[in-house]
């Protein structure tokens, strides 16, 4: 895997001069995932992209965010509806491998029109106050769960299809946030599969994964503690903010401002 000594990947990375913003940008991204339970993605993935690449971007964020949730989706087990995860989470294997293929195969700009086009839908939906009504049936959960699937094996942004899901629902915002964690433990696991079948782990991504996942790991242990005092409208207006601000910093009509 490695073409270079560890040491010299290291001393490479910390000597870029892109990436003292990249770290604050994963400090940031860990609190945000630390207190709502998702959004990591939403701020890293166009952030890192315009910094360094897509190609980096999404399989440092999965290492990272995969490794450091495990934790918390363990603490957060109890609090899930597990009826509720287990159909989307098949869901999820069929669309991982379909949005592992298109960032492969597609052109990143295409990728970045669709993810922020679904973005920019989904707060447009939950802003404008829908709700689901009812209980989530199963054919709705796997369709969900395929979406969010092919969004995260693209770009590694799975949340917005699942927040539509179960943020307009009655669950509690520890609800919600709980299912979030657990899925994206399974999600991610399959990702990670499949990024490593695919070769799209190498030397740099592994070495920025290293760096970037202590800050992230510690900011996110912040966020955890920031939840814990926080309400479920303070829970959803910030879920909210973040969505949105994802959608229109991913839009590639800005790439001349960055």
């Amino acid at each position: 895997m490695f073409h270079l000594p560890l040491w010299s990947a290291f001393a490479d990375a910390a000597a870029d001069p892109r990436f003292a913003y990249a770290l604050g940008i994963a400090t940031l991204a860990g609190l945000v995932r630390g207190f709502s339970g998702f959004g990591s993605a939403l701020i890293y993935m166009p952030l890192i992209s315009a910094i360094y690449s897509p190609a980096v971007a999404a399989p440092t964020i999965l290492l990272i965010d995969t490794l450091c949730g495990l934790p918390f989706a363990i603490h957060a087990w109890p609090q899930a509806n597990r009826r509720e995860v287990l159909p989307v989470a098949v869901g999820g294997v069929v669309g991982v491998p379909l949005g592992v293929l298109a960032l492969v195969y597609v052109s990143p700009l295409s990728l970045r029109w669709f993810i922020a086009g679904l973005v920019l839908i989904a707060v447009a939906v939950l802003a404008a106050g829908w709700r689901y009504h009812g209980k989530p049936t199963v054919p709705a959960a796997l369709g969900v769960g395929a979406l969010s699937g092919f969004g995260a094996g693209a770009v590694q942004i799975g949340a917005p299809p699942l927040l539509v899901f179960w943020l307009g629902g009655k669950n509690s915002a520890a609800t919600v946030r709980a299912n979030i964690m657990v899925y994206f433990i399974l999600q991610g696991t399959l990702s990670m599969l499949l990024y490593l079948y695919s070769g799209l782990f190498d030397a740099q991504t592994t070495v920025l994964s290293l760096m970037f996942g202590v800050p992230f790991a510690l900011a996110m242990f912040a966020g955890a503690y920031w939840f814990h005092g926080s309400s479920d409208a303070l829970y959803r207006r910030v879920a909210y903010l973040i969505i949105g601000f994802a959608g229109l910093a991913s839009l590639p009509l800005f790439d001349g401002l960055r």
